[in-house]
């Protein structure tokens, strides 16, 4: 049954509305994009479904996929990343939302079966959830479907996987692995992010801590960088041994995590992997350790190990969980183990969001002007390169051009 929305409360749309005009204001790549396609309305008619961070950046996209044309209806991609408030000022927009923060995993669940009750036309994914339903409840719905996008790093993997399977059914772009997202979007906005939401959390300091970061990848550099410029002594435990060379070169210390449980203050799991953090190395941890995630699933800091080795369990603070140990350690986890700086913090700063979600706005007009083969592709290089150059553009940057005669010696193999 096709139901129009389910959120938590539409009184609460006015405080949404605000923050969405905050965030607009400071978005000047999706702006231009939107200026420029709004007389064409390249989305007319479509229907898109987006499972996404339902917060106020993540609206500022939904709106604009409505207002060129496209029927939007979005369930929000982690129960504790959903602002109640934005969702009830984008349905008062006129978006079909289907989330609420604090949601059950069997809600979150029906709310992507919400939104594919309106037979979408194109998929907007973050972590690949929705893909995946489709694949295992509604393969009805794939003839109808022309391809959709994909934003995470954890989404790009599961997509790969079925890809490699040949269960993927339709055209998927892989918005992560343009330029203008993970050069950007996983370095410097999960770097800030993350750190913004465990100081406000814990109201702790960082300098002369030593830092865990599990995963040395775009996510990890950006929250290693941050964490040593805030005066942490950063600890990178990796499995890639050139990954783990080029943090010994940026000047951090590589350790397996046998190791570093016993030395951390802090561990942050960037991973996407599962049960990077688990029992034994909670056995080994120090008394008042903070453990925070922000891989996309609440599975890297596996937080049944710490349930079933805790003596008990209390609310510390806001978004801090403490697990006291039998011999009466304290380990105190934000945010349920779920990404820390969506659960505890209001995720990557607004500018950062820009680049990526004009990225995924460009992939949708494109995924809807082409006709493609079932399988996942790069995001098409003009496209990529279009979003930096809006973003030049809007802080007012030029950049050289080649002359001819440097055009010519380029591809030239002759002197």
């Amino acid at each position: 049954m096709k139901n129009e929305f389910r959120i938590s409360d539409m009184k609460l749309a006015p405080e949404g509305c605000r923050r969405i005009d905050w965030a607009w204001e400071y978005m000047p790549v999706l702006r231009l994009i939107a200026e420029k396609e709004s007389s064409n309305k390249p989305l007319k008619g479509t229907v898109i479904a987006a499972c996404l961070h339902l917060e106020a950046k993540t609206a500022c996209l939904l709106k604009v996929l409505h207002e060129l044309g496209a029927t939007v209806v979005a369930a929000g991609s982690n129960p504790l990343s959903t602002q109640d408030a934005i969702c009830a000022a984008l349905v008062e927009s006129g978006i079909h939302v289907f989330s609420r923060r604090g949601m059950s995993a069997d809600e979150y669940s029906e709310n992507i079966r919400q939104i594919l009750e309106w037979d979408p036309q194109i998929i907007v994914d973050d972590g690949g959830d929705v893909v995946s339903m489709i694949i295992n409840e509604r393969m009805d719905l794939i003839p109808g479907i022309m391809g959709g996008c994909e934003e995470t790093t954890t989404g790009i993997k599961r997509l790969q996987a079925m890809n490699g399977e040949g269960v993927l059914p339709f055209p998927m772009l892989a918005v992560n692995d343009a330029q203008s997202k993970h050069l950007f979007d996983n370095r410097y906005g999960t770097g800030q992010s993350v750190w913004d939401a465990i100081l406000r959390t814990t109201n702790l300091i960082v300098a002369g801590k030593r830092v865990v970061i599990a995963g040395y990848g775009w996510c990890g550099k950006g929250a290693s960088r941050r964490a040593a410029g805030l005066g942490a002594r950063v600890i990178v435990v990796e499995i890639d041994p050139h990954k783990a060379l080029e943090a010994v070169m940026d000047g951090f210390e590589v350790m397996d995590m046998e190791e570093a449980s016993k030395a951390g203050d802090v561990f942050i799991s960037v991973t996407g992997n599962t049960k990077v953090i688990r029992k034994e190395h909670f056995l080994n941890m120090k008394d008042g350790v903070l453990l925070c995630n922000a891989g996309h699933f609440d599975v890297e800091v596996y937080v049944p190990d710490l349930k079933e080795i805790a003596a008990e369990v209390k609310s510390s603070r806001e978004n801090i969980d403490t697990y006291i140990m039998p011999d009466g350690r304290r380990l105190h986890l934000l945010g349920e183990g779920r990404l820390v700086n969506l659960a505890a913090g209001d995720g990557h700063p607004v500018e950062i969001m820009d680049m990526s979600f004009a990225m995924q706005l460009l992939s949708c007009i494109y995924i809807n002007t082409n006709r493609m083969a079932p399988g996942l592709y790069n995001v098409p290089y003009e496209l990529d390169r279009k979003v930096a150059e809006l973003k030049l553009e809007s802080l007012g940057l030029k950049i050289e051009k080649l002359t001819s005669e440097q055009e010519e010696y380029l591809s030239s193999w002759r002197e």
